[in-house]
């Protein structure tokens, strides 16, 4: 079932599972299990209140835009700003309404100026996953000082929430992320990867660390990228295209679907229609698993142990440096 073609010269997995998956067994036999992300990152993004030498300049309505160095861009500030003022409710209330769960990719320095927030997500059984101390980028952070911000990301997040996170996604992350991530106890899973459709484990470090892949395509970043979606048909059509192919081979090899969101960017109403169409069109089919990535990452444990089979290990320890 799939196995490592890493090797000391080329310490990358071109091969993963091949063309045998492992069949997954997905919960009430679900062709794939379906799982959403709202990402929580207004608040911890580059700003110089922050400390930081200048302004934000990533997913936001401003495309193209540049970091202003030693100022604040209070455009920018505002658009984040709408993300946690208004964007997040929308969310909250589209996801409960349907009792779909979520798990929250949290920026620990966001949650901990939102009390109000927090306790919403614990209102609705969400998973909470730490995103990193900070919403930047950390691939030229020395090893040393990324080890030292999620040690305060994990800190501040029992602050916040009342519990250690027990899964991780960076996003901005670098070539020692998978290994530092490896080496805190909490973690269950990382989901530093976008390298397949179903869980896997890497068994390069100190401890076994199980990958539980994300995706950037299937992910409204793509409003605020070159050549990504321009309107809510787009990310509607895109959804559900991706939706149906899996669903269809899922008959006979299940896999799991990630879809990324932004407070501030689907959370508008024009975007937000887009999604809400797609929810009540997947709502309609039978055999989808609405899972947190933390129950599927508890189900791969139990179906896959680390210990019990090799085989499936394979990966990299070289972290990705794509962004949200």
């Amino acid at each position: 079932m799939g196995g490592s073609a890493m090797t000391q010269d080329y310490p990358r997995d071109m091969t993963g599972y091949g063309q045998h998956p492992p069949h997954p067994e997905w919960p009430h036999r679900a062709r794939v299990a379906l799982q959403f992300v709202i990402n929580f990152e207004e608040g911890g993004e580059n700003n110089i209140l922050h400390g930081d030498h200048g302004s934000e300049a990533f997913l936001s309505e401003i495309v193209g835009a540049q970091s202003i160095p030693a100022m604040r861009h209070a455009n920018m500030e505002s658009i984040y700003e709408y993300g946690s003022r208004t964007g997040y409710w929308r969310l909250y209330r589209i996801f409960t309404e349907r009792q779909i769960p979520v798990t929250v990719f949290a920026v620990a320095m966001a949650l901990k100026r939102n009390q109000e927030v927090v306790e919403s997500m614990h209102r609705a059984s969400w998973e909470i996953a730490s995103h990193g101390y900070r919403w930047i980028d950390y691939q030229h952070f020395s090893e040393k000082e990324e080890r030292e911000h999620l040690e305060q990301a994990i800190e501040v997040h029992q602050q916040a929430t009342g519990e250690k996170p027990r899964g991780f996604y960076l996003g901005r992350s670098s070539p020692n992320t998978h290994r530092i991530t490896a080496e805190q106890s909490n973690f269950v899973y990382s989901a530093d990867s976008y390298a397949d459709e179903l869980p896997y484990w890497i068994n390069d470090f100190s401890q076994p660390l199980l990958i539980v892949p994300y995706t950037l395509d299937a992910n409204d970043m793509r409003f605020a990228t070159a050549q990504g979606f321009n309107s809510g048909d787009q990310f509607f059509s895109y959804l559900k295209d991706s939706f149906d192919v899996l669903y269809e081979e899922g008959e006979k090899s299940p896999k799991m679907m990630s879809i990324g969101l932004h407070c501030r960017l689907v959370g508008r109403p024009g975007r937000a229609a887009a999604l809400i169409r797609f929810l009540d069109y997947v709502l309609k089919k039978d055999r989808v698993w609405y899972a947190t990535r933390l129950e599927i990452a508890e189900h791969w444990r139990h179906r896959f142990p680390a210990q019990a089979i090799a085989q499936l290990s394979r990966g990299t320890n070289i972290g990705s440096n794509t962004n949200e």
